[in-house]
């Protein structure tokens, strides 16, 4: 029985608490440390077997599918997920808090990126039967989802989680409870998801907003962060300062210096993954602008070639000007 209870445990992630014989993080450790829980490996295994599926199932029919979406998705997208989570900052994202701040930004911040960018609800749309894809579509203009993705309500969660997370007990309370942690990490990719989704504008969404509010809504975002990322770096407390101080480490930096490079990660981070998608936005909307221009262009090519085609009195085919009225008189002469 008590072999069979330490076969689950192993399957979820278990994290370090101060009663542990830690193992100092030093040299190869960082290269050697990662730890494969079996319901998270299999979880990540199995979004990226789905996406590759429906990859595949285009292929087969003939039809195309960007590379560059499927390395997003599957490389880019759930690799930053399983670094997060399965290497050196997973073992030890209860231990130091730099640790877990570059934890979190790969969760909340760069992998939703990179997993918008890959376009999973377009695959879906293309490749599933046609009931789920009808289903697909009546949740996408559904109520809910318009709520859900409404980008200044997710905008607001991309601001408050992190306020929420460090200045209330809610993060040590994930670092004394592994539920709680693991939720943690689901809810960290989750508002990035969400947040990222409507404003970045691969997929179709139910509420598709102008280009300047998206640049405008990233920018609000960046002044929080960093005013977050100086507060804690400032702060003369402990952020989970009975836990950190438990561990009673002889090795890496000192609490308080910890704390200190987390905050400037969370500020540097942050505003770095805003600037980069401002700009993805600003590439976007002029590809827009050009393809609307080249839309029109076309529509009036059309519209002459129709005209011309109709044989209309007055109108000359070589020229697509209207000839000017003959003089009758002078043609006599």
């Amino acid at each position: 029985m008590r072999h069979m209870f330490a076969g689950v445990m192993a399957a979820f992630p278990m994290h370090a608490n101060p009663d542990d014989d830690i193992v100092p993080l030093r040299g190869w450790r960082y290269l050697t440390a990662w730890d494969f829980p079996l319901v998270a490996v299999l979880a990540l295994l199995v979004v990226g077997g789905l996406y590759l599926w429906g990859v595949h199932r285009l292929k087969a029919r003939g039809d195309s599918w960007p590379v560059m979406r499927t390395i997003s998705f599957v490389g880019l997208g759930l690799g930053s997920i399983a670094v997060a989570t399965f290497s050196f900052l997973g073992v030890y994202d209860t231990v130091l808090f730099w640790s877990h701040m570059v934890q979190h930004m790969l969760l909340n911040m760069i992998a939703p990126v990179f997993l918008v960018f890959g376009a999973p609800v377009t695959l879906a749309l293309r490749t599933l039967p046609k009931r789920p894809r009808g289903l697909l579509l009546k949740v996408l203009h559904s109520g809910f989802a318009k709520v859900l993705l409404f980008p200044p309500l997710t905008t607001g969660l991309m601001v408050a989680s992190p306020f929420l997370l460090y200045m209330t007990g809610w993060y040590e309370l994930t670092l004394r409870n592994d539920f709680f942690h693991d939720m943690l990490h689901l809810y960290l990719v989750t508002v990035g998801c969400l947040f990222f989704f409507p404003l970045l504008g691969v997929d179709p969404v139910p509420i598709k907003m102008p280009y300047p509010i998206r640049i405008l809504l990233f920018m609000l975002t960046m002044p929080f962060h960093a005013f977050l990322g100086v507060t804690i770096m400032g702060s003369t407390r402990l952020i989970a300062e009975d836990w950190y101080v438990a561990f009673d480490r002889s090795w890496g930096l000192s609490p308080m210096s910890d704390q200190n490079w987390a905050g400037g990660l969370l500020w540097a981070t942050g505003d770095l993954t805003m600037f980069a998608a401002m700009g993805t936005i600003f590439i976007q909307w002029i590809r827009e602008s050009n393809r609307e221009a080249k839309r029109i262009d076309r529509q009036l090519d059309r519209e002459e070639a129709a005209q011309a085609r109709s044989g209309r009195p007055g109108y000359d085919d070589t020229s697509k000007q209207p000839r000017p009225p003959v003089d009758s008189d002078n043609a006599k002469e």
